[in-house]
């Protein structure tokens, strides 16, 4: 997209959202070992065999039974207002709604198994992660924008993978006890966060006009996965990687925040670890929420540069001058390029690859004097090859050769080296499915943390807390000799208590500006130069 004629103003949201059509559905099979959004998935009803259902009949008189529960409770005496009691569970369940939940039992002082003998999805380490560790409250109050009870949670819609790999779409609750009793009833292995619909999902089949069931609102999202960099990273490929290629997350993160932050004035943005390759970004403002289809694909557009796959030969083709978040871009990647991509990566020593920079390259004279040079030097690392470009373009260029097209194109490398390559569908779409931070994944038993962009260089992915580790940890958890004035919780024994506290205090933020009537959107465009310097 010509970065350097798209208006910023267009992605200024409106304050009512419409959507064409309803959504649409696509097939329900997806691998659990990725990081597919599961956008518009098949509805499926019927809830497998599992311990909490033991046959079919009796699965109809307990959801008929919740469902007259639910509409005998009060709101008040679900949530007790803004309230600074931090406990995640503060108030204890009445011994008559303990009785009547046989399918919750009470938490053990201490576990009655070994977590080192289960697999990541055995169903008591997740049982017990649900039960014990997961943050109900916290998840229910960024959703909800709010203490109390609002349709931004009652009508949002979740989606639950179930251990067979059916889905089970548009569950929604009107609180996080709720959701909480109902994962543990169902035990799914994934959970995914949809729209906030203009009627209650689980009510939509007894509306008499289809169209009335439309989304209305959700976060801003943005999907990066390390397999869209297989083309360049050397150290892994595929579901495989390290702290070398986990860079290319550090470089999107760097930018895309730039990108929201300063062009478009959004605040609440939360980054989380997809469990194994990616990464997710969550804009919860309320601007961003509100956006439709075209304001989100506006968003999208101005921030896609690398196009096409990765046999599609150049893949950064930017008109000029550049952008001025392109100028910032190229600052703040330049350093990135130098350590992370010719020295960590070295991307171009073997010939087959070498040849592939060349192709990048205007000047078919500049490019043969290159793979001259470097065929006699066989070896010869990807920071000296880069060098080796200006000089040899300053020894053998001719009377007509163009030292700013060979700039340009510098710039176009850099950038198809460093630049954010993102799952630009995500984006796009109001509709779009992502899965729920906390979450396990499946193949590496990772929690899905968010991660504070303010230490986003020392994140490591492969330090991140398992399902395992974190049952281990809270029976190794020893009680200090002075004890805390409130109970111990039990997700502050482990070592996601970091990554629950970040997410307790990014909540927070966006609950007090919500409060206070949302923030000012401020965009300011600096005069800056075109962009002739690479640096």
């Amino acid at each position: 997209m010509p970065h350097s004629l798209l208006p910023i103003t267009e992605a200024s949201p409106s304050s009512a959202v419409e959507m064409d059509e309803p959504a649409v559905a696509e097939s329900a099979q997806q691998p659990v070992d990725d990081d597919i959004a599961m956008t518009d998935a098949a509805a499926i009803e019927n809830v497998p065999q599992t311990e909490e259902t033991v046959d079919k009949q009796d699965g109809e008189e307990e959801k008929e039974k919740e469902k007259k529960e639910i509409s005998d409770v009060k709101l008040e005496d679900l949530f007790t207002g803004d309230s600074d009691e931090d406990d995640e569970f503060p108030n204890a369940p009445a011994k008559k709604e303990a009785a009547n939940s046989p399918s919750e039992p009470s938490s053990p002082s201490e576990f009655d198994f070994d977590p080192s003998e289960l697999t990541a999805y055995d169903p008591e380490l997740l049982r017990s992660f649900y039960q014990r560790l997961f943050p109900w409250r916290y998840l229910f109050q960024w959703l909800n924008h709010s203490p109390t009870p609002t349709l931004d949670f009652e009508h949002r819609e979740f989606v639950f993978t179930l251990p067979n790999e059916a889905w089970m779409r548009y569950q929604s609750y009107r609180s996080s006890d709720l959701l909480r009793k109902d994962v543990l009833r169902l035990m799914p292995t994934r959970i995914d966060i949809g729209p906030v619909y203009s009627t209650n999902p689980r009510e939509r089949k007894a509306l008499q006009n289809v169209a009335g069931f439309r989304p209305l609102s959700k976060e801003l999202c943005f999907d990066i996965d390390l397999t869209d960099y297989d083309d360049i990273r050397t150290c892994c490929d595929k579901a495989n990687i390290c702290n070398k290629c986990w860079q290319f997350m550090t470089m999107a993160v760097k930018v895309i925040t730039a990108v929201l932050g300063d062009d478009f004035g959004f605040k609440h943005i939360m980054w989380v670890y997809s469990g194994r390759r990616g990464i997710h970004a969550w804009v919860s403002d309320k601007v961003a929420r509100n956006m439709d289809d075209s304001k989100r694909r506006v968003i999208a557009g101005y921030l896609e540069v690398i196009t096409g796959g990765a046999q599609s030969g150049k893949r950064v083709n930017l008109r000029r001058p550049l952008h001025p978040h392109l100028v910032r871009s190229l600052d703040i990647l330049k350093g990135h390029f130098q350590e992370d991509v010719l020295e960590a990566q070295d991307p171009w020593r073997s010939p087959d690859r070498a040849e592939k920079l060349l192709q990048l390259l205007p000047d078919i004279a500049l490019r043969d004097a290159l793979r001259k040079k470097w065929d006699s030097s066989p070896g010869r690392s990807s920071s000296s090859k880069w060098a080796d470009i200006d000089a040899v373009a300053k020894t053998s260029a001719g009377k007509n050769f163009d030292a700013k097209a060979l700039l340009e194109a510098k710039q176009d490398i850099v950038l198809e080296y460093t630049y954010p390559r993102l799952d630009i569908n995500v984006s796009k779409k109001l509709n779009h499915l992502l899965k729920s931070p906390f979450v396990i994944h499946p193949g590496t038993g990772r929690v899905c943390v968010p991660i504070d962009t303010r230490k986003f260089e020392e994140f490591d992915p492969l330090s991140v807390p398992t399902l395992q580790g974190l049952i281990r940890e809270i029976d190794a958890w020893v009680e200090p000799e002075v004890k805390a004035e409130k109970p111990v919780q039990d997700w502050e024994k482990t070592s996601l208590k970091p990554y629950i506290d970040y997410f307790r205090s990014h909540v927070n933020t966006l609950m007090k500006d919500e409060r206070g009537g949302g923030v000012k959107v401020k965009r300011e465009r600096d005069d800056e130069g075109d962009g002739m310097e690479l640096w």
